[in-house]
């Protein structure tokens, strides 16, 4: 895997994937930016939300649910000093369709919480990483 981080002007930056994508990296206006980008911290966690909505997609299509919809809703605090690392993570996966199986679900949250999302696995090294779901029929 590879990426690349070219610097634009201040505090701004393009990422660009191996793969292929792009995206705009920047700062508050306090600390240089203009607030044209996501904020490296924001794109972290926004990692590991893409990384587990992935593997419990995955997951419950193998399993054959009828998922209409998936949010994962992340909610994370950092420590109060420097390195102002993430201390506690919540995620909370909203999935829809009419007769998802809630046993198909929570097997689906914990395969990719203990097994499957490198990012969860990583981050749980310095992070109290909880879950928890909600089942909506519509």
């Amino acid at each position: 895997m590879k990426a690349r981080i070219k610097w634009v002007e201040e505090v701004m930056f393009v990422g660009e994937s191996g793969s292929g994508h792009s995206l705009v990296i920047d700062g508050p206006p306090e600390h240089g930016g203009r607030n044209m980008g996501i904020r490296p911290m924001e794109l972290l966690l926004q990692g590991l939300g893409g990384c587990t909505a992935f593997d419990v997609m995955m997951i419950l299509k193998k399993a054959r649910q009828p998922v209409q919809g998936c949010v994962v809703e992340l909610e994370a605090q950092r420590a109060e000093t420097e390195p102002k690392v993430f201390t506690k993570i919540h995620i909370h996966f909203i999935v829809t369709g009419a007769g998802v199986s809630e046993k198909h679900l929570q097997r689906a949250i914990k395969l990719s919480a203990e097994k499957y999302c490198s990012a969860s696995i990583m981050l749980g090294q310095v992070a109290e990483i909880t879950h928890d779901y909600e089942l909506r029929e519509d």
